[in-house]
Parts: structure tokens; C-alpha cells; sequence
């Protein structure tokens, strides 16, 4: 004969019986999250794209030209290359909410790498070759912009973490990957301007590809990061950080009592 109590847990679904105990019910699962993978993926191909030629240390495989006026420039590009591929490699694992809530102390580790190996060196040697881009005066207000602003939102989010304050860190960190990946972006913008504008070299440009390309540069960077920060705000105001930021698994909220 079975009791009541064996009754009802055996009509308990597997999943209910042996899922952990600081999971909450219909809370999506790591594999439930399909654009984790795309973007580690389009990140470390990136990174293998866009860092050898640097890592050569030789000014003529550059993809800047140097300008005339600043013979810091190819150094401090280097550095901001570098720097700014640990700011992208570190990123996907740092947004994943399941890595995030399952290894609370390897996230603040990696953020750390994001924050001081990756964004501030990256941010800081970025405000000075855009304030000297030799892309035009549009792609250098756009690029010192960008820069103070991903210094910015940053720090105000490391400054959070320090606090404690989970859910404001996590919604001025959305803000700073959106601009970390906005390095992509940017690149995708580049290849859409010149396919559209390039035909027109002859006739609105009147033949000067200086002016063809201070325009492309000038727009892609533009679009490159204030799409991505637009979109980063349209979920933040949807909510859904908050939603995300409030519930702290206990793993999370013992680790928290630790040194941030």
C-alpha cells in the first residue's frame, strides 16, 4: 500500500525532484540562453582577425594610418588593441547569468580582468588616438566620446559592485558591454557605408576618397556604438535587468559577504 505522501511524489516531474534547491521554478537554464555562444564565437574570431597584426609591432601592417602630428600614435594603438581584446574576450562569460549565478567567484575575478586589464587601460589609450584620428573631425568626437563614456559607465559599475549595490552594477555593466562590443559593430557599419557610398565617389564626393572615407569612418563609428548603447537602454528600461539582478541564488549571496 503506498501512502499519500509516496503518491505524490512520485507523480512530481523528474525535473522538479532534481532540480537544485536555489534554482527558481521557470527560470531559463544555460542552454535556454541560444545568444551566449554566437557572441563568444563572433568575439574570438574578432580578436584572431583583428590582433596579429599588431601583435607584430610593426607600423606597416597597422589598419590606422599614422597620422603626421603624433608619433605616439602606433604605440598607443597597439596598447589599445591589446587591451581592448581582453575587454572583448572577457565579456561573454561576464554577461551569462548561468556563469554568473553558478561561479559568483570567477566572475568577479574575470571582472576585475574586464574592468582593470581590459577597459580602463583600452578606454584611457582610446581617448588618445581618437582625439588624433586621421579619420576626420567626425570619427574624432565620436571615438573621445565613446571612450569617456565607456570609461565612465565602467567605473560607475565597478563602484556598484564595491557597494554591493548587484543591480544598479549590473545595469551600468550592460551599458559597458554594449560599447565593448560596439568594436564589431562598428567594423559591420564600415562595410554597409562603403558598399552604399562608394558608387557615389564620382559624383557626391566628386572624386575625393579622402572625403568617401572621413564620411564612412564618420558614420560607422557613430552607428558602431550608439545603436548598441540604444539597444542596451531599451532592455534596460524593459526591465529586465532588475528582474534578473533581484534574484540572487544563495551560492551568490554567500559569496557576496566576501571582499568585493
Amino acid at each position: 500500500m503506498t501512502t499519500k505522501t509516496e503518491t505524490t511524489d512520485a507523480r512530481k516531474p523528474p525535473a522538479q525532484r532534481t532540480a537544485p534547491a536555489d534554482w527558481p521554478p521557470g527560470r531559463p537554464r544555460w542552454w535556454q540562453r541560444p545568444w551566449i555562444a554566437p557572441l563568444a564565437s563572433i568575439s574570438l574570431l574578432f580578436v584572431a582577425f583583428s590582433l596579429p597584426p599588431y601583435l607584430s609591432l610593426n607600423p606597416e601592417r597597422s589598419r590606422v594610418p599614422q597620422p603626421d602630428n603624433f608619433a605616439a600614435h602606433y604605440p598607443l594603438l597597439v596598447a589599445h588593441v591589446v587591451f581592448a581584446s581582453v575587454a572583448l574576450l572577457t565579456t561573454s562569460p561576464q554577461v551569462w547569468p548561468w556563469f554568473r549565478q553558478r561561479y559568483p567567484v570567477a566572475h568577479r575575478l574575470i571582472g576585475r580582468v574586464y574592468v582593470l586589464g581590459g577597459v580602463l587601460p583600452a578606454g584611457i589609450t582610446g581617448l588618445l588616438i581618437g582625439a588624433f584620428s586621421p579619420f576626420g573631425p567626425l570619427a574624432r568626437v565620436s571615438s573621445v566620446l565613446m571612450a569617456s563614456l565607456w570609461l565612465l559607465f565602467t567605473v560607475t559599475g565597478y563602484r556598484m559592485a564595491r557597494r554591493r549595490q548587484y543591480v544598479e552594477h549590473r545595469r551600468w555593466m550592460i551599458r559597458s558591454f554594449a560599447l565593448t562590443a560596439s568594436i564589431i559593430t562598428n567594423r559591420l557599419w564600415g562595410v554597409i557605408g562603403f558598399l552604399i557610398l562608394s558608387p557615389q565617389l564620382d559624383t557626391t564626393f566628386e572624386g575625393s576618397e579622402k572625403m568617401l572615407t572621413w564620411t564612412i569612418a564618420g558614420l560607422s563609428t557613430w552607428l558602431g556604438w550608439v545603436i548598441p548603447l540604444l539597444i542596451a537602454e531599451w532592455w534596460l528600461d524593459r526591465g529586465e535587468s532588475g528582474r534578473h539582478g533581484a534574484w540572487l541564488p544563495a551560492s551568490v549571496v554567500r559569496s557576496a559577504t566576501g571582499p568585493a
